[in-house]
């Protein structure tokens, strides 16, 4: 799988709720040329979180694709992302859209990826883009830990990551579920 650079994507699950964050920052090769880009979407009638890491255009294109598997598989995340990663493989259109997606509902993780996988991590947390490796320590470290404020952990996982990673700012916005 491809890291991207110029963001970080983290999501965790505790016993309450499902949280995802993302960090701001959009970058050109070396350059900062946005701080606080929105990389996370609602989906499903506000039953699924997603992010990406990627090119933005890329990005959307797949929020809107993942958008209408999820409506035509009766909101069923596992089906629409499972169709949704079929498409992104054998399009020829998709094929060559650079992204990672995180998606997730009240009852799990899904990695999803334009080489056809769609990966539940082990765990309660993932991350995908350049400070991603960054923000899962961080994260399995304080789920380790036993804390179990979801939004707490993202936040200070994100901080962390932000800390040592340059494509990844300290601006985030920070999505959350009920857990099942």
């Amino acid at each position: 799988m491809a890291l991207y650079h110029a963001t970080t994507v983290l999501a965790v699950r505790t016993k309450e709720q499902v949280v995802l964050a993302a960090d701001g920052q959009v970058t050109q090769d070396a350059t900062v040329v946005k701080s606080s880009a929105n990389k996370l979407r609602s989906l499903g009638a506000g039953q699924i979180v997603a992010g990406f890491a990627g090119s933005t255009a890329d990005a959307i294109t797949l929020f809107e694709r993942l958008e209408a598997k999820i409506e035509s598989h009766a909101g069923h995340l596992d089906r629409a992302a499972v169709e949704m990663a079929k498409d992104w493989r054998s399009d020829k259109y998709l094929r060559r859209l650079e992204a990672l997606m995180l998606v997730a509902d009240a009852s799990r993780i899904l990695l999803v990826s334009g080489s056809g996988d769609v990966i539940e991590p082990d765990g309660d947390a993932a991350a995908i883009g350049s400070g991603g490796v960054y923000a899962l320590a961080a994260a399995r470290a304080f789920l380790t830990a036993g804390v179990t404020d979801g939004e707490k952990i993202v936040r200070q996982a994100m901080t962390i990551a932000a800390d040592l990673c340059v494509y990844t700012n300290h601006q985030l916005t920070v999505l959350s579920l009920p857990a099942s």
